[in-house]
């Protein structure tokens, strides 16, 4: 069901079944819309993925940004709480 606040619904869901957060999927596929997708690809990619990080890394981030229940997550838990936020 579309929706009014995403512009381009079709890359919103892609980036959602690759595992992107809400609001990550919807801030990419808004620009996408506005731009080219290609000027959008090359924006950021300065953060190296979550799984190429340490379990203490993601227990840090995840603390920084206030996640309730780090302390007792996996690190697969800790990077879908990450990316979920």
């Amino acid at each position: 069901m579309p929706r009014a606040q995403i512009k381009d619904e079709k890359t919103y869901q892609a980036l959602r079944r690759e595992g992107a957060g809400k609001e990550k999927a919807a801030r990419i596929a808004n620009d996408a819309a506005r731009s080219s997708r290609a000027a959008t690809g090359r924006k950021g990619g300065k953060a190296g993925a979550y799984e190429d990080r340490t379990k203490d890394d993601l227990y840090r981030e995840a603390k920084k940004i206030g996640i309730e229940g780090r302390s007792r997550m996996t690190k697969d838990e800790l990077v879908r709480a990450l990316r979920d936020r």
